[in-house]
């Protein structure tokens, strides 16, 4: 039977070099928090238990996490990485084997994870290191006869182990039962006065544990964040990635380097992503959507053929076939629309049912209501929804026509076939087939002049 599984996430840092009130974890990455990347990768191992060990910033972690089934462990006074997985020893199956991550390294991939927890299935010590470059500021890995027999912190190092390139990512799994016993040994004779998970490499050469070295694919697996500069690095490598991905499942994208996805996007065939668009939430775009481009889609639905023009603004909205959104557009939460509607620039849809066919191409808004089939709704016309108190419904039936400039006082209805003159409010329901208006007598006033301005006089 293989032992349990453990996963202890550490995200009590404070980062100061992020110079935020936040804690280093909670900044975004494409959308979420840091470590929220973290806990995701964490669950696709099936760890029995995710511990995040927190301290800075109080419960701030914990309440930003609240959804997810976490355990978490408060470490009120950071004292290094050793003194921060101890805190965490009363939650981890004795008998099992633990891995342990760090909640400002968002993009280390499970399959790079797997070698590690496979090692210490077997009794091994799996270690995680990458060769660097420029391994300035990482601990050192430092081997005898090709076998790793310690890890020295940069502070610590002498000139020669300096010059050491392979370095240290912090990233471990090993059997409990061994943790537990090494954390107890830990010592903080060091420079920076800290308990250093680091230190029981040297305890596991040691006692003869074999120390098995994996690498991660791709550098920026391993690439942590302790300034917003790196952050926004990590950003557009994050970015460049599925960017990549939607490129290979054969989405069009005019520019790779200008998307921004902070959530899930599925793709149909021959879909087109115009420069500057931003997706959050979960987005799915059917085949051959087309998307200007500054975009922003948020919890959107789109089918299959719908064209969506540049700087329209969607969220929490479903989008039918062949329909054709923007320039300039907002759709809101609760909006709905039918196959081949027409929604143009400066119109503004919320909470609304819109059938098949129908049209609002110029400067309108549209609340709270349901629209008939192939009904136009005419330019500067608006749904008076809101009382000051509380919202009410507009219905206007099919093939209606809404002449420009008029007020719908909602509760009220339109007919099928109804026609509404140019400039009215109306506030009663107004029948099928024929024309309603609304307007006051049209006056001439013979003789009134403009007020001129006044001009001061200089005292």
């Amino acid at each position: 039977m293989t032992p349990a599984l453990d996963i202890v996430i550490l995200a009590a840092g404070k980062g100061t070099r992020m110079r935020s009130d936040l804690p280093k974890v909670l900044h975004p990455l494409a959308g979420r928090p840091l470590v929220s990347h973290v806990i995701q990768t964490a669950q696709e191992m099936g760890g029995r238990k995710v511990c995040v060990v927190y301290g800075f910033g109080g419960d701030a972690v914990p309440k930003a996490l609240a959804e997810e089934n976490l355990t978490f462990v408060l470490q009120a006074e950071q004292h290094g990485t050793g003194h921060a997985v101890q805190q965490a020893l009363p939650h981890l199956h004795k008998t099992g084997v633990t891995l342990v991550l760090f909640g400002d390294v968002p993009l280390t991939r499970p399959d790079t994870l797997r070698p590690l927890v496979a090692a210490a299935h077997s009794g091994s010590l799996g270690l995680l290191t990458v060769v660097l470059a420029d391994p300035s500021g990482y601990g050192r890995i430092v081997r005898e006869h090709g076998r790793v027999v310690r890890i020295v912190e940069h502070k610590d190092a002498s000139e020669d182990e300096r010059e050491i390139r392979e370095v240290n990512t912090g990233i471990l799994a090993l059997p409990t039962g061994r943790l537990i016993e090494w954390l107890g040994k830990l010592e903080n004779h060091n420079a920076q006065g800290e308990y250093y998970l680091t230190d029981i490499i040297a305890m596991a050469a040691a006692e003869g544990v074999e120390i098995m070295a994996s690498h991660p694919g791709d550098e920026w697996e391993v690439l942590g964040v302790n300034s917003k500069a790196q952050l926004a690095e990590l950003e557009r490598i994050h970015q460049r990635n599925i960017a990549r991905e939607l490129l290979d499942n054969g989405v069009t994208l005019i520019d790779p380097a200008r998307i921004d996805v902070r959530g899930e996007l599925a793709c149909g065939r021959d879909v087109s992503i115009d420069v500057g668009c931003v997706f959050e939430g979960k987005v799915e775009l059917g085949d051959k959507v087309s998307i200007g481009p500054y975009c922003v889609l948020k919890d959107v639905r789109v089918a299959p053929g719908t064209k969506i023009e540049a700087f329209s603004h969607l969220a929490g909205a479903e989008i039918g076939e062949d329909a054709r959104i923007g320039p300039f557009s907002r759709l809101r939460p609760g909006t709905k629309l039918a196959r081949e509607v027409h929604v143009g620039n400066f119109v503004e849809v919320k909470n609304s049912v819109v059938k098949e066919g129908a049209k609002m191409n110029h400067l309108s808004y549209i609340g709270d209501a349901e629209v008939g089939a192939k009904t136009n709704i005419g330019a500067g016309t608006i749904t008076c929804n809101y009382d000051g108190a509380n919202k009410h419904k507009t219905v206007i039936g099919g093939n209606a026509f809404i002449g420009s400039n008029t007020a719908l006082v909602a509760p009220v209805s339109i007919g099928d076939n109804a026609t509404i003159g140019a400039g009215s409010v109306i506030s009663k329901d107004a029948p099928a087939d024929e024309l309603t208006l609304s307007r006051s007598k049209q006056l001439t006033i013979a003789g009134w002049k403009r007020p001129v301005k006044k001009v001061r006089r200089e005292e």
